[in-house]
């Protein structure tokens, strides 16, 4: 018995002796000998596994030094493969492994240019001489593993494809997997960390399932570099990216068990200092901050629900090209020029010692399987003829999205002259955007215009049907803007002018159009220039257009218009044409014959006009001398107007003209039909008939030398029936010479100007004009009668006193005239103190009136008033080249001064302007000061000639003198009247002496 258990144990004892042996020691070498020689044949780069260990008692096999590739150029490596097998493999029906751990594993994933992988090339596996044989789908094999283990990863890519190489290594490469099974419903833990030298990192958590695959977890990106993959993108567009860092965080939730079920939830993304431009260097877009969270993705619903989106100071400059395309879409389309492949970098330092791609693509050959395209060519070619199905849109819903602090910088170069738009600071807020458009979103926008603007808009918005409901409001919106839009239809320049509005925009249809906007809008510091002439147009200070109602195809509702200091100049041309044409620039005909309109006529309506401190400049070149006359202080109110009612508008407007004399305009109209109805009474007093010269000299063949005028207008229209009653009151009328003109009457009208003065030298006139608008009747009995009548009367009259004791105590002062220095309108204190005795005097007697006769002199007058002038020019030429550029400019343009050095270059320009010729040839050879100084003189001279200068000058004295009397003087403006001005001869001391005459009222 004994003898029998020893020689069991014996047996036992050799059993495992040879077992050890076996497992130790010679299976491994023999497994070792069997790798290298199966990674000889079928390696194409050198590879080897250094050592093999087996523990046959607790089934652990370790490999180690596994290399394949060149000696420091590994394309796959590691430096241990440890796997521990369990013993209930035996009876448990699965195979059990507990661990299995792989340490510093190396891998190159390597592209070439030709699009070859690596890893697809290292083994050369013939090809099966059996014929595929198909089997049926069976259970998978029964695997279970407790722990998977991957330590000190590292992982070099490299992509030759694109225009620009790819490249990043991350050599910190951890992995960990627990109980992974291909067991029905069996999950495993899992964990992956890996971490570039750059600092980005990959962290992967969560569980894994084999049958079926699914898995669940979170997944996060910390630092990642756009730069890193931004070749692939540029490729696809041509952006150069300057700068930029994602990170990326997810829970996610894969089921392949059905199709493919994804679900990403509580996703967050953050891309930070991001930057493009374009290839030519030309900056497109730069973003501070971008974060995006609580954002869900579900694949199977293909429904995107993102919950906040938070972005702070994104710059971007897009412009409108000539040809009207912007430039980021010609951009976007073009295609990118492939570049030629870089150089082969040197090895890139890592643990590896991995290799460059054009080292390792070399040997490579080519593959056997089928390529993409070949790939893409079958399935076309199985799938052709099948009807195409609808693909199901994307669902994207967008909770609450803010935008800050954003800065878009606009330009449109269509037009010609490039218009800049600035919209800073831009906040855009978006609420339940959903892009199937179902459903509406809430829209807030706030932005500011090129620094000085505003525009602000909330409401909501539908996609489709496309709806909307906004309040918009602008302030301060420049309509300089507008300057390229305007320049080629009227020669107007826009010098300034602000738009404001508050409106509610409400879109109920696109198709059919149909929207309204009410609300009320404001221009102020409207300021246009007449560029053909240098002169202001039409400005005001302000318009209000109140209670805005304007339906689309319906009708437009104004409950108040009110302008606030309005000016408009109007002048008639020599050829009878007016400023207004003038203005209109032509446009080429039109190829099509325009045809009638068919529509009615919009419905317009507004419920008021109001007019505050109105004025305006009118003057008529068609007569000799010229008429001009300006009005001013005008106010009032005009009524209802309603082109789709007969009820008549109110009209009442008070102003003056010439600064003095007192005008109205009061009744009814129709103005969108004149003809219908009209009763309008017009009224002016104390008119200086001296104004009205040109037309006296047109139509009666005498100037006027003194007078005023007191007229009452009173127009009555209905049904195209004119009944008109005009009554004219001429006070103190004196005709000056005869002027000769082909439309004056052949009457006597000296004559009869003598026979109609009353007793107070006073011509009264009533002229009924009655009948149709073709054809008006001239009624002249009531003129007899009254001609007849202050003949009689005029018999009696005693003639003017013109001298009379006008000062008190004697005064030895020469009060008849008034001297002024040559070239100036100013009263010196001698002039003053002249004019305060003279004022003095005309206080204590009432019955005296005043005349004043400005004068001038040519040769005294002249030369200062012609280099005042051209100091004038001078100042208004160099504030428009300041105004145009931009340049702070004071509020006129008498305030700048101009320095001599710019005088010379402006002298140029002014000369051919203003001489309307070029500088003679022979003056090119003088040197630049005495061709300056030619210049100069030859202007100069020009305008010490000036007929239209001296008048003024001599009108401007005759106000200064009036203007005096009445403001310190205390004299009324009716005790004083203005003549005709006149040129006269200088005085020794070369000052000017305008005349002063004495009348009775």
């Amino acid at each position: 018995m004994l003898k029998g258990i020893k020689r069991a144990a014996s047996a036992i004892a050799i059993a495992v002796a040879l077992y050890s042996l076996l497992g130790f020691l010679i299976l491994p070498g023999i497994g070792l000998r069997i790798a290298n020689q199966q990674l000889a044949q079928y390696a194409t780069v050198p590879a080897s596994l250094q050592r093999l260990q087996l523990n046959p008692f607790s089934l652990e096999l370790s490999l180690w030094g596994l290399q394949i590739g060149e000696a420091e150029q590994q394309q796959i490596a590691f430096e241990r493969l440890y796997a521990n097998l369990q013993l209930d493999s035996l009876w448990g029906g699965v195979l059990h492994l507990a661990d299995i751990e792989l340490d510093k594993p190396h891998s190159e994933v390597l592209f070439g240019k030709d699009g070859r992988l690596n890893l697809t090339q290292l083994f050369n596996v013939p090809p099966s001489t059996e014929p595929a044989v198909e089997e049926p789908a069976g259970e998978p094999f029964p695997l279970r593993i407790s722990r998977i283990k991957l330590s000190g990863g590292n992982v070099h890519f490299q992509d030759l494809r694109p225009s620009e190489q790819i490249e990043f290594i991350y050599d910190d490469l951890n992995f960990e997997l627990h109980n992974l099974s291909t067991l029905p419903d069996d999950n495993a833990d899992m964990s992956l960390v890996a971490t570039g030298p750059t600092g980005g990192r990959i962290d992967w958590t969560g569980r894994i399932s084999l049958v079926p695959i699914s898995s669940s977890g979170s997944l996060k990106v910390t630092d990642g570099k756009l730069k890193a993959i931004w070749p692939y993108v540029r490729d696809a567009v041509p952006l150069v990216l300057e700068d930029g860092t994602v990170n990326l965080s997810s829970d996610y939730s894969l089921n392949l068990a059905e199709g493919t079920e994804l679900l990403l939830s509580n996703t967050q993304l953050s891309v930070n200092s991001f930057a493009i431009k374009s290839p030519a260097d030309k900056a497109l877009l730069r973003l501070q901050s971008l974060d995006i969270s609580e954002t869900s993705v579900d694949l199977a619903k293909q429904q995107v629900i993102v919950g906040k989106i938070r972005s702070q100071q994104l710059e971007t400059w897009a412009a409108r090209e000539a040809d009207g395309q912007l430039d980021w879409q010609k951009l976007l389309a073009s295609q990118p020029a492939k570049q030629a492949p870089a150089p082969a970098p040197a090895p890139a330092p890592n643990k590896g010692g991995a290799g460059s791609a054009a080292t390792v693509a070399e040997p490579l050959k080519e593959p056997t399987e089928p390529t993409t395209a070949e790939q893409s060519a079958d399935l076309e070619t199985a799938t052709a003829g099948q009807p195409e199905e609808p693909s199901k849109p994307w669902q994207v819903i967008l909770r609450d999205v803010q935008l800050r602090d954003y800065q878009v910088h606009l330009a449109d170069r269509a037009g010609g002259a490039e218009v800049k738009i600035d919209l800073a600071p831009l906040n855009l807020d978006l609420n339940d955007f959903d892009n199937l458009g179902t459903s509406p979103f809430t829209l807030k926008l706030d932005t500011g215009v090129n620094k000085t603007g505003l525009i602000k808009a909330n409401g909501q918005v539908q996609l489709s049907p496309t709806t909307a409901n906004l309040n918009v409001l602008t302030q301060d919106i420049d309509l300089r803007l507008a300057q390229t839009y305007l320049s080629p239809f009227v020669h107007l320049e826009l010098r300034s002018g602000k738009l404001g509005s508050e409106l509610a925009v409400d879109l109920q249809s696109v198709e059919p159009l149909a929207f309204s906007i009410t609300g009320h809008a404001e221009i102020k510091q409207l300021h246009t220039l007449d560029t053909l002439k240098n002169r202001d147009f039409l400005k005001w200070q302000q318009v209000q257009v109140e209670g805005l109602d304007y339906q689309h195809g319906q009708g437009l509702a104004i409950s108040q218009i009110k302008l606030q200091q309005p000016y408009v100049r109007f002048i008639i041309n020599e050829d009878l044409t007016t400023n207004i044409n003038d203005l209109m620039v032509p446009q080429p005909a039109s190829a099509e014959p325009r045809k009638a309109p068919t529509e009615k006529p919009l419905p317009i309506r507004i419920g008021g006009i109001s007019i505050k401190e109105g004025s305006a400049n009118f003057a008529d070149f068609s007569l000799r001398p010229n008429f001009a006359t300006a009005i001013g202080q005008l106010n009032g109110q005009i009524g209802t107007l309603d082109n789709q009612s007969a009820k008549s508008a109110s009209v009442d407007i008070k102003g003056k003209v010439d600064k003095y004399a007192p005008v109205s305009i009061k009744g009814k109209l129709t103005p969108f039909d004149p003809l219908n109805s009209l009763d309008i009474a017009t009224s002016f007093k104390n008119v200086e008939l001296t104004t009205l010269t040109p037309y006296s000299g047109k139509f009666a063949g005498y100037r006027i030398r003194k007078g005023r005028l007191n007229l009452d207008l009173h127009y009555q229209i209905e049904k195209g029936q004119l009944n008109a009653e005009n009554k004219l009151l001429l006070e103190d009328l004196q005709l000056g010479e005869k002027v000769d003109s082909k439309d004056a009457t052949d009457l006597p009208i000296r004559l009869a100007v003598a026979l109609l003065k009353d007793t107070q030298g006073n011509i009264e006139i009533q002229l009924p004009v009655q009948g149709n608008l073709n054809s008006p009747e001239f009624s002249v009995m009531p003129i007899v009668w009254q001609t007849l009548r202050n003949l009689v009367l005029r018999a009696a009259q005693a003639p003017f006193k013109f001298i009379g004791g006008l000062v008190s105590g004697g005064s030895e002062v020469d009060l008849s005239t008034v001297r002024f220095n040559a070239g100036e309108s100013q009263l010196d204190s001698t002039a003053q103190n002249a004019l305060d005795t003279l004022a003095s005097a005309l206080k204590e007697r009432p019955t005296l009136r005043l005349e004043v006769e400005g004068m001038s002199a040519q040769s005294s007058d002249g030369p200062p008033l012609a280099v005042a002038r051209l100091e004038r020019e001078y100042q208004s030429t160099w504030y428009k080249i300041l105004q145009r550029r931009g340049d702070n400019v004071p509020a006129d343009a008498s305030e700048l001064v101009v320095d001599e050095d710019d005088k010379a270059v402006l002298l140029e320009g002014i000369y051919r302007a203003r001489l309307k010729q070029q500088p003679p040839a022979e003056w090119a050879k003088l040197s630049d000061e005495e061709r300056t100084a030619q210049m100069r003189a030859g202007v100069l001279q020009s305008w010490a000639q000036s007929s239209l200068l001296l008048r003024q000058l001599a009108q401007a004295r005759a106000a200064e003198i009036k203007n005096y009397l009445v403001e310190r003087g205390g004299l009324s403006a009716e005790r004083i009247y203005l003549l005709d001005v006149s040129i006269t001869q200088a005085n020794a001391d070369g000052s000017v002496a305008s005349a002063l005459h004495l009348g009775s009222e």
